[in-house]
């Protein structure tokens, strides 16, 4: 099994979630080894994809570098990990990620739209060898070495709509866009007036997020899936994942997991290199992960 780029460069505009305003991102392939890597053309800077470069959690993954900030990339690399993209550079010209609908399906299109090619270097996974958790009162994430990838997560919101919800992606590409890839991120009124008093979240609607009140969803249309909240975590989860450099092969678990949480997992297995090895996917043994990713 091989590394993999986009055939061709293929581009779309949307409004970013905090300024409301519209942002064009372009998505080019890159060679092997590249990586993925971030560009920003108004300010002629680019950043890599690691832990290192993480610079804010509190609302979404914030990658920077001198200064300049990319935001809200979680729902994009979602999609571009899902696809198992090794090597790929994206363009935006300003300081976030376009939101779309708020879930990734629109960078699915978007990777379908450009393709996926295999390269000359055979791909490199990350394989988990040890149980690393990271917790905080009762909120935990964990990853554990298992011979697939799985992610399970459980919520609990205070919220008649919400609850407690539990699910579990046994990860293939096909699972991930038929039952992840269409989940919205959600967020309160209460919330998103405050956000914007603030001077955030100006470009948030009920075209690009679930919205709720103190008893209901807002959203006209409602919800997509009876568990929608619980499958976004997810799709989050797997962006916030993919700042190790590659796919990795392990479970997943959660109970209130958040993009914080998702950061420091990262940087605690990166931190031993006791906790996992770099395989090179070469003969008999890339035969699930070939299917994981067909």
């Amino acid at each position: 099994m091989y590394q993999t780029t986009i055939k061709k460069s293929v581009e779309l505009v949307g409004i970013g979630l905090h300024k409301g305003s519209p942002v064009r991102l372009k998505l080019e392939p890159l060679e092997s080894n590249s990586g993925i890597i971030f560009y920003r053309s108004d300010v002629d800077v680019s950043i890599a994809l690691n832990p290192q470069n993480v610079v804010d959690t509190k609302m979404a993954t914030v990658i920077g570098k001198d200064g300049h900030v990319i935001s809200t990339i979680e729902h994009m690399l979602s999609a571009i990990y899902a696809y198992g993209i090794d090597n790929l550079r994206v363009v935006v010209d300003a300081d976030e990620v376009p939101v779309m609908d708020g879930s990734s399906a629109s960078f699915c299109m978007l990777l379908d739209e450009a393709g996926v090619v295999e390269q000359d270097i055979p791909k490199k996974v990350m394989r988990i060898k040890k149980d690393i958790i990271v917790q905080e009162g009762e909120k935990y994430v964990k990853l554990s070495p298992s011979p697939d990838l799985r992610y399970d997560f459980t919520i609990k919101f205070p919220h008649p709509v919400i609850s407690k919800q539990e699910y579990v992606l046994e990860f293939t590409k096909s699972n991930y866009k038929n039952e992840i890839a269409r989940a919205r991120t959600f967020g309160f009124l209460h919330e998103v007036q405050y956000l914007r008093s603030k001077g955030l979240a100006l470009g948030g609607s009920l075209e690009n997020a679930i919205v709720l009140d103190d008893k209901k969803v807002l959203n006209p249309e409602g919800l997509r899936f009876p568990d929608e909240f619980v499958r976004h975590k997810i799709l989050d989860a797997i962006g916030d994942m993919s700042l190790i450099g590659m796919n990795f092969i392990g479970n997943y678990e959660a109970l209130a997991g958040s993009h914080d949480l998702n950061h420091k997992l990262t940087l605690a297995l990166l931190k031993d290199p006791e906790n996992y090895e770099v395989i090179e996917l070469i003969g008999e043994k890339t035969k699930e992960l070939e299917k994981a990713y067909a």
